[in-house]
């Protein structure tokens, strides 16, 4: 059916472009949401499939009413096409080259924010019986333009968030406490501290949600799979979806012979990441949270740290740590 509509865009007004009633700058204005496929093809192995969603906004002068909001997921759009037909792609990457356009599309921006969250998926064996299974991560890259006057900065970062397991090491003391007094008891002071260095004692446990945000400098390459290991091994345990009873006896004796505090958690990120990071320039920008999710408490425990690369190096080495 023909409405006889052509070319219709070119004969609606551009409200957007009029002067506020209330002229008052906005900080972030834009979409949120915006979910696409992403089918990245790699030499060699099997491509990375992932449901990315985008968030992206731009600021807005007083001088004007509205942003032009299509042109957001359309930028996002056009990138991804653009990357769907190479080989390599870095998502953070593909937040840059988003923000640039989006600073392109809307010429009375001076500052474009973009970010990026997917469920990602890494194999893994248990610790035990070796089952293959499957275990699901999140990874995440933002990226943010700056417009002063004909130049432009933009800043990506990389980062991911993994799900493990914590034991609390000050209920664990207080019960090692306990069982000593009722070991000795009928166990003279020898029999009773060879005891207690040869069993591993009860804690409460935590789900923990730990995450690591890393700013990605130009010609370098921060892989999301070293962020993904790092979160996992700073942890009393990394969990598995697939677990036989061995495996998970190994998983729950492993813990419990590393209790973790929400602080040591991100100590230890912070120490895995000065490590092996320490070619990444001294003014990039490093996030580090770690989130436990508590098991006798109705809140959570919550532990971060925000520094550049040189602020944690000097920290640590100042420490001596390696």
């Amino acid at each position: 059916m023909n409405l006889g509509v052509k070319k219709v865009d070119k004969c609606f007004p551009d409200t957007q472009d009029n002067i506020p009633t209330i002229p008052v700058h906005l900080t972030r204005v834009g979409v949120k949401g915006v979910k696409k496929l992403l089918k990245i093809e790699r030499d060699g192995k099997r491509p990375i499939v992932l449901l990315p969603t985008f968030n992206a906004f731009v600021d807005l002068p007083s001088t004007q009413r509205g942003i032009h909001m299509s042109r957001n997921p359309e930028a996002i759009s056009e990138v991804l096409e653009e990357a769907i037909e190479g080989t390599t792609v870095e998502i953070e990457s593909l937040c840059a080259k988003i923000a640039s356009l989006l600073l392109k599309k809307h010429k009375y921006a001076k500052r474009v924010e973009v970010s990026m969250k997917s469920d990602y998926m890494i194999m893994k064996k248990s610790p035990v019986t070796h089952i293959k299974t499957q275990e699901m991560t999140n990874i995440m890259a933002d990226a943010i333009g700056i417009r002063n006057d004909d130049e432009i900065v933009i800043r990506k970062m990389i980062g991911a968030e993994v799900v493990g397991m914590t034991v609390c090491p000050c209920a664990q003391e207080s019960t090692k406490e306990s069982a000593k007094i009722d070991l000795l008891e009928f166990l003279d002071e020898e029999t009773t501290q060879k005891v207690l260095n040869t069993v591993s004692f009860a804690s409460h446990n935590q789900r923990g949600r730990g995450m690591i945000m890393m700013e990605v400098p130009e010609n370098l390459v921060i892989r999301a799979e070293d962020l993904i290991r790092i979160i996992e091994d700073s942890m009393s345990s990394p969990v598995c979806e697939l677990l036989k009873r061995s495996d998970e006896n190994a998983v729950v004796v492993h813990a419990h012979k590393n209790p973790m505090f929400v602080e040591d958690c991100v100590r230890n990120m912070i120490q895995k990441i000065v490590h092996e990071f320490s070619h990444v320039p001294d003014d990039a920008l490093v996030t580090v949270r770690q989130i436990n999710e508590e098991s006798i408490h109705r809140h959570n425990a919550f532990a971060e740290k925000v520094a550049t690369m040189g602020e944690l190096k000097r920290e640590i080495n100042s420490a001596g740590g390696h």
